[in-house]
Formats: C-alpha cells, sequence, structure tokens
C-alpha cells in the first residue's frame, strides 16, 4: 500500500471510532408503537419503549397484568430495584439522560430524573415531563417508592372532586379524594385538576 491509502486508511477508522457513539443512539431510537406506563401514587406517565428483545419480553409479562415494584432513590440521579425477573440484556455504554428508563444487569429497572454514564440496556423513555416534573413524580430522594408498571394508564379513582365553600381559598386532595390542609410536595388535585407542587 502507498502513503496516501494508509492514511487514507487510518482516516476512515478514526471517523468510525468517533461516530461509534451517534450510531448507538440512532439504533436505540427504533421504538414500538405500544406504549408501557409507569404509575405513582395514582398517576400514570406514558413511556415510549424501544424496540428490542428486552421490551419485547416485558410487553409480553406484562400482558398478563400489571407489575407492581419497590424501588429507592440512588445516587441522586434515579430511582431503582429489582424487577422480579429477568429481561434479555442489550447492554452498551451510555449516557442515561432525564425520564430513561433502564434496564441494568438483566433484572433491575431504573428510572432517571438525572444523567448517569454506565453499561446499560435502553427500554424506553417518560414522555412529556421536565427534570423538575420528574423528579417530582418519581419522588427523587425517597425510599421504598411503590412503582406499577402495566400496558394501560391507572384511573385515579376520582371521577369529580367538589368544590369546598370555606372562604379560606383553594384546597387541596389528594389522590385518594382526601382534603389535605397543608400539602407538601406531591401530586395533588386543586380545583379539579391535578397539580404537581
Amino acid at each position: 500500500m502507498n502513503t496516501i491509502t494508509k492514511i487514507l486508511m487510518m482516516m476512515s477508522a478514526i471517523l468510525l471510532l468517533g461516530c461509534s457513539d451517534d450510531s448507538n443512539e440512532a439504533v436505540a431510537q427504533t421504538t414500538m408503537t405500544q406504549k408501557m406506563y409507569i404509575t405513582i401514587d395514582g398517576v400514570s406517565q406514558p413511556v415510549t419503549l424501544y424496540n428490542n428483545a428486552a421490551t419485547q419480553a416485558l410487553v409480553a409479562k406484562l400482558q398478563s397484568g400489571s407489575v407492581t415494584l419497590t424501588l429507592n432513590s440512588s445516587g441522586g440521579f434515579e430511582i431503582w430495584g429489582a424487577l422480579g425477573f429477568s429481561l434479555p440484556t442489550s447492554d452498551e455504554q451510555i449516557t442515561a439522560r432525564p425520564g430513561d428508563v433502564i434496564l441494568y444487569s438483566g433484572s433491575n429497572i431504573c428510572l432517571f430524573y438525572g444523567s448517569n454514564s454506565w453499561s446499560y440496556t435502553r427500554l424506553g423513555h417518560i414522555d412529556n415531563l421536565s427534570e423538575n416534573e420528574l423528579r417530582t413524580f418519581l419522588k427523587a430522594g425517597e425510599s421504598n417508592i411503590s412503582v406499577t408498571l402495566s400496558l394501560e394508564p391507572a384511573s385515579s379513582g376520582i371521577s369529580q372532586v367538589m368544590g369546598d365553600t370555606h372562604p379560606e381559598g383553594d384546597q387541596y386532595y389528594n389522590l385518594g379524594g382526601l382534603k389535605v390542609e397543608h400539602p407538601s410536595h406531591g401530586i395533588y388535585i386543586k380545583n379539579g385538576k391535578k397539580v404537581i407542587l
């Protein structure tokens, strides 16, 4: 080989290595039409699922019924815990972003409200929530969070919140329909609408 050919081959190799992360991102963007729902405290958020062996197995599992897990905050960027079953892995070195739903070690699920780089299998992404909304929805920093995975959104069980006629102003209700005197961080019903504090 002549020198020019060697240089061109080296440049091609460098370009391919430099683009490998972008190609992984492109592969990961293939999504399923089937949505999954994550429900915490009666509030459901849709998840766009990536199309891979892990999500196909997860959807098959959820077709027999919803799965409820107990997750805990970790590292200041996620809530995570055991699924109670294993899924096929296709781990790759990625940087998980807020909203990412990740499979870790084949049998743990991680729901991100921050970022972290590790070898993970992508499952999906929580739709339409800002980073602050994710932190509230996922109960960032808390422990023993009850999380339900399903193929249908949960109903809050509240069909209507009756207005309070007391003059002290707007009233807050929890998702069970009970009046809350001093609401703190969480999801409540105010004037017939769900609000996040």
